[in-house]
């Protein structure tokens, strides 16, 4: 045997082989997971669009250790894009610009993070906390759907791999549509 018990309810002892059966279900939800809404932008692609960018706090473990969620939504229809998970720092703005590249953006309304204002000339930044009301509720609501993301709470992944795995399965389901990855 290998795991222990050390006295909580969803601690059991398991055995090599189903430490190896957890591990490939984990990888095989973690593959099926998109960060784009790929029918959004399959239908869109040609038109110019109004994005929302906004970067939202979490932690795993323990609250030192943070990741922070960037997305973007649709201004206009209120459809979440894409999304993307790292720290703070500028560099994970570009890859959730990257993952946005297939569209024609022709406004980005953020808030004053100074990441926006070092990525987008100013004529294609808007920053306003007017219009970013809509991106600001969809942090309620996911905050509202996923436990993990509540800032007091009981609940909390043990690693960011989980962290990832069980934020992007809601965003994937509630707000991409993609249900077949819960069934």
């Amino acid at each position: 045997m290998v795991g222990r018990w050390s006295g909580h309810s969803s601690d059991i002892t398991l055995s090599r082989s189903q430490l190896r059966y957890r591990s490939l279900r984990i990888e095989k939800k973690e593959s099926e997971i998109s960060y784009v809404n790929k029918e959004y932008i399959e239908s869109r692609h040609r038109l110019k669009i109004r994005v929302e960018m906004d970067e939202m706090w979490s932690f795993y473990h323990d609250k030192g250790k943070q990741l922070w969620l960037w997305w973007a939504m649709d201004h206009d229809t209120g459809v979440v894009i894409a999304y993307w998970f790292g720290t703070r720092e500028h560099d994970n703005l570009d890859e959730l610009k990257a993952l946005l590249v297939p569209l024609k953006i022709e406004k980005v309304y953020s808030d004053g993070n100074n990441a926006y204002a070092k990525r987008f000339s100013t004529k294609v930044l808007a920053v306003s906390k007017q219009h970013t009301q809509k991106i600001e509720r969809k942090h309620l609501s996911l905050r509202t759907w996923c436990s993990r993301l509540v800032r007091k709470g009981i609940r909390f992944s043990k690693t960011a791999q989980m962290h990832k795995i069980a934020v992007g399965l809601v965003i994937n389901v509630w707000f991409f549509g993609y249900k077949h990855l819960i069934q």
